[in-house]
Formats: C-alpha cells, sequence, structure tokens
C-alpha cells in the first residue's frame, strides 16, 4: 500500500514507524512532505522514505493519504491538494477539530476519513476511534483499517460526533493514566519503598490490571471484587478513595475535556 504522509511531526513520525514495523508499506512505498527540511533529511536518513518537493507529489499515486498537519496550517494544505485527488485515494486526517464537511469542501474530495488516535501509537498501542464520508468504499475502508491497525486498536463509527467524546476520554486518556501512575509510586515512596522499585510495581500493576480486564472481558467492579476481601487492606484503600471522590472527579475531569474540546471547535 502506498502512502502519502502530509506533516511529519511526532504523530507523523509514530504512524510512519508503525507502518512499517507491521509491513503495511515498504520504505520506498511511503512518501512524506514536512515544512522543515531538516525534519524531512531526517526522516530520509531514519526510514529511507520518498521525501516529496510539496504536497500534491507526495500524494500522487497514494492509495492512503495521511494528513497530520498542525490545524493553523490545513487551509493551506487542502488548498494545495484541492483537484489534484483521484477519486480512488483515501484523504485519512487526524487534524483536531476539522470536520468531514470541512475536510470535504476544502479539498473537493468526497473519499475522506477523519481519525482520533492518541499517543500510544508510538508503542503500537493507539486507540483509534474513526469515521467517514459516506462516499469512502469498502476498498478504501479496508485501506484504513490496515493502515490503523497498525497503530493499535482501531474503531469504526458512523456517529462523528463520537470522536470528540472520544478525544475527551482516550485521547487524553493516557495523561490520566500517566498521574495516575505517577500518584501510586509517589505513595509507595511514602510507606518506604524505594523509588525504582515503587515504579516497577506500579507500572506493572497497571499493565497487568489493564491486561486481565482485556482478557476476562468482565465488568470492572466484577474484577474489583476479586481483589477485595470484606474487611481487608483493598477494601479500607478503595474506602478512602470514595471518600476523596475518586470516580466523580474522574468523570468530571473527562466532561471538562469535552467541554473544552466544543469550546475551541467553536473558536
Amino acid at each position: 500500500m502506498r502512502i502519502a504522509v502530509l506533516g511529519c511531526g511526532a504523530m507523523g513520525e509514530a504512524m510512519i514507524s508503525q507502518a512499517l514495523a507491521k509491513g503495511v508499506a515498504r520504505p520506498r512505498e511511503i512518501a512524506i512532505f514536512d515544512t522543515s527540511p531538516r525534519r524531512l533529511k531526517d526522516l530520509k536518513e531514519a526510514y529511507g522514505l520518498t521525501v516529496a518537493r510539496d504536497s500534491p507529489h507526495a500524494a500522487k499515486g497514494a492509495g492512503v493519504v495521511v494528513l497530520s498537519v498542525l490545524p493553523q496550517n490545513l487551509p493551506s494544505v487542502m488548498e494545495e491538494l484541492r483537484g489534484k485527488l483521484d477519486a480512488d485515494q483515501l484523504v485519512l486526517s487526524i487534524v483536531a477539530r476539522a470536520s468531514l464537511e470541512t475536510l470535504s469542501a476544502g479539498l473537493g474530495h468526497q473519499a475522506v476519513a477523519r481519525v482520533m488516535s492518541n499517543i500510544a501509537v508510538r508503542v503500537g498501542e493507539a486507540m483509534s476511534v474513526w469515521t467517514a464520508t459516506p462516499q469512502v468504499t469498502p476498498s478504501q475502508r479496508t485501506r484504513a483499517e490496515r493502515f490503523l491497525g497498525a497503530l493499535g486498536k482501531e474503531h469504526f463509527t458512523t456517529e462523528e460526533r463520537y470522536l470528540d467524546m472520544a478525544t475527551a476520554l482516550s485521547g487524553s486518556g493516557p495523561a490520566y493514566v500517566f498521574l495516575f501512575l505517577e500518584a501510586l509510586v509517589d505513595a509507595g515512596v511514602h510507606i518506604g519503598l524505594p523509588r525504582e522499585l515503587s515504579h516497577e510495581l506500579a507500572l506493572q500493576t497497571l499493565l497487568g490490571s489493564a491486561r486481565m480486564a482485556q482478557t476476562l472481558e468482565k465488568h470492572p467492579a466484577e474484577l474489583r471484587n476479586l481483589v477485595t476481601s470484606p474487611g481487608g487492606t483493598t477494601a479500607e484503600a478503595l474506602l478512602r478513595l470514595e471518600e476523596g471522590g475518586f470516580r466523580g472527579l474522574v468523570s468530571r475531569a473527562v466532561l471538562a475535556a469535552y467541554e473544552k474540546i466544543k469550546a475551541l471547535g467553536k473558536a
């Protein structure tokens, strides 16, 4: 599969590296363009990619054209590509707050998909929620699934409004998890554990718990009860979390992120 990546920042490079690692494309099948010549030089040396002189040349002949530019640069990129895309080409955008309507109108192109992913793409464990215009064909959808599947797990939805909600939950979610990890490590240090050991214990606990939830496919409450003995240490700790309004605080945090996303969309 030939891929064009327009905008080669951290997310752009992460997507490229995973596409290569998972065998979705070979280096010569990925064309890149970025406004930074130094960035292009570095990526060419690191991955052996094809460097294009501008966005239209990068997109030429690509089955998937990935837009990973900064939101403020999107209008100029769409103008450059307008009228230069074939009907069979799928445009896949990760540009924040750029709707399918905006993308289709700006590009003058109907086969467009919009994706909300997260930073875990760097390790091939991203959660990508995506949607597409009705004009996207089964073949183009298969291309999107292959590409996004290389980044981690992908989920298609016909409801574009879910993407902003997914951004608040899983797009920002890694930061919530990292904060909890940091707090758990600090708590271990507080009770006397060496910091390195506390970090190892906390990190593996998060990893193991997530894998257990994924494997057993039980409701989180059922899994929590497996760990919680009546009158035991876990019950005492959970009581303190509930007294502090833990689950309500998490809910308010995700809601705040969602409200911020909606406000930025109106700006």
